[in-house]
């Protein structure tokens, strides 16, 4: 592939990152609005917890989209998946906006709800995992890890074109013209977005990558069930930290300021958006400092930075704009380092025959378990006076990072056409004719 061909490819990749997430985020930032429009008004508490478990229900759906569209990006190409990413996404997107409140059609409105993030869900376990190994896969070596920044660095200008939205609706429409139909407006703009990505996508190319694997056919025995075990086990330790981390400061902090601290909403979207801008910096920073020091480090170094700094963050929120601006700007800067150089560390762990399959399936399962349940247990553990136990849980999972980065081995500047054992000290001992079974 060229290098003109390269950054085309990146151009597409990084267009259809920014709007899913833009669609993806939506739900979060006017989770309040959806909430009075979607279930019994009666108990506006219950409206929201009911609201934020159809949020967590939609990441049940994200392994299942993973393994589907996996398969599909290992047997068919990584382009294919991500125009049928992005076209499921856009349509989802379009229904919510469209289907009806709880008081015209009833439970029928929380169903459709259910059925919409559902379809989101499996639309962006396909999309999140193919674009990491899409993005590996058409980088240079020495810069994957810069190159891998694109991702979340799309992932998170999604977020702050989301979170821009709310505030210049809160501004324009009022927080009454929001709440009734400012919201609505929102989804609509987020589908007819996906026609336009969905025409840049079309242009994109196949990695070199995946044309050598099938030129070269089948030359490679699997991997021994307990091996993918293990290497399963390998990522939620790498991932559920950040997975976490990413659910709490760049897509639910401005609306748990709102809910909890009674902040301006206005206020609170204004502060969220310059801390997310703060973010791009800090993701590109990091992904590039990995190239030069290594994927370890920065899994390590991340892991006890946020068992030490996460906790106090959360104690400085109040009813202040400038508090949120704060807490969230160091946040998601910690959050960066883990999660900048991610999409390069997960792909190259795994072999080109069954990368994008097992990038896809095994993240959105991390995220599902640690990401998707974030916003639900907060809101749960702070309504119950006992928000110390879920920032417990936070820094357990930070814990779990570190083990996870003193098991992997070095992988920066790797070869993706022959992907080693992962783990430092250990080999595939019960299938020496893999290529890649050599210890590490």
């Amino acid at each position: 592939m060229s290098g003109q061909s390269r950054f085309r490819s990146l151009r597409a990749a990084v267009a259809g990152n920014i709007l899913e997430w833009f669609d993806w985020t939506l739900y979060a930032i006017f989770s309040t609005y959806i909430a009075a429009h979607f279930f019994d008004k009666s108990n506006p508490s219950s409206a929201l917890l009911s609201t934020l478990a159809v949020f967590a229900v939609g990441f049940l759906a994200r392994p299942l989209g993973g393994l589907f569209f996996g398969k599909i990006a290992d047997r068919h190409g990584r382009k294919t998946v991500l125009v049928a990413t992005i076209s499921t996404m856009a349509l989802a997107s379009l229904m919510i906006a469209l289907v009806p409140g709880y008081e015209t059609i009833g439970v029928w409105a929380s169903v459709l709800l259910l059925i919409a993030r559902l379809l989101q869900g499996f639309a962006h376990g396909g999309e999140s995992g193919v674009s990491y190994t899409y993005v590996s896969e058409i980088a240079p070596p020495q810069r994957r890890g810069l190159w891998s920044s694109s991702v979340f660095f799309a992932v998170t200008l999604g977020v702050m074109l989301a979170t821009a939205l709310g505030a210049v609706f809160t501004a324009v429409f009022g927080e009454d013209g929001t709440a009734d139909y400012g919201w609505r407006v929102a989804f609509v703009i987020g589908g007819l977005l996906g026609l336009f990505v969905l025409v840049l996508r079309r242009t994109a190319e196949e990695t070199d990558n995946f044309h050598g694997e099938i030129a070269a056919g089948p030359d490679e025995a699997p991997l021994p069930a307990s091996s993918n075990l293990k290497l399963g086990i390998l990522v939620i330790l790498l991932a559920c930290g950040h997975n976490c981390a990413y659910y709490i400061w760049a897509t639910y902090a401005s609306s748990f300021a709102i809910s909890t601290h009674d902040m301006d909403p206005n206020g609170a979207f204004v502060a969220s958006l310059l801390a997310q801008a703060v973010a791009l910096g800090a993701l590109v920073f990091w992904g590039a400092t990995s190239d030069r020091i290594g994927r370890r480090p920065m899994v390590i170094a991340y892991g006890v930075v946020s068992l030490l700094v996460y906790y106090p963050l959360s104690l400085l929120i109040s009813d202040q704009p400038w508090t949120l601006f704060v807490a969230q700007a160091v946040g998601m800067s910690i959050w960066a380092m883990g999660a900048g150089m991610y999409p390069a560390l997960i792909s190259e762990l795994f072999p080109t025959k069954s990368r994008a399959t097992s990038v896809a399936f095994a993240t959105s399962v991390s995220v599902a378990l640690f990401g998707g349940t974030t916003p639900y247990l907060l809101t749960w553990f702070t309504g119950n006076d006992i928000g110390w136990a879920f920032w417990l849980w936070v820094g357990v999972l930070s814990t779990l990072a570190i083990i996870g980065g003193l098991l992997v081995r070095e992988t920066k500047g790797s070869d993706l056409g022959a992907v080693g054992w992962p783990f430092r000290r250990t080999s595939v001992r019960s299938n020496p004719t893999r290529k890649d079974s050599v210890s590490a």
